[in-house]
């Protein structure tokens, strides 16, 4: 995988997971990752690195303004 997604999975990751208290027979903090959340969250990155390389290469602010409109990614 390329190492930009991976670091986009992480983020989405770290943002879609929920640190329980420790479990009191185990004493291990108990981790979820919500898998809606995670995804949501990772296309959102992704978009967000699409724009952003879209303003940076000049696309053309109409491209930009639809592609954040249709994935509806908000500044």
């Amino acid at each position: 995988m390329n190492e930009r997604i991976k670091e986009l999975a992480e983020q989405a990751t770290e943002y879609a997971t929920t640190r329980h208290p420790r479990h009191p027979l185990s004493n291990h903090i108990v981790l979820s990752v919500n898998s809606e959340k995670f995804e949501e969250k990772f296309a959102e990155l992704i978009v967000r690195e699409c724009v952003d390389k879209a303003e940076r290469y000049g696309l053309g602010s109409d491209a930009v303004e639809q592609m954040k409109e249709d994935f509806g990614v908000e500044e």
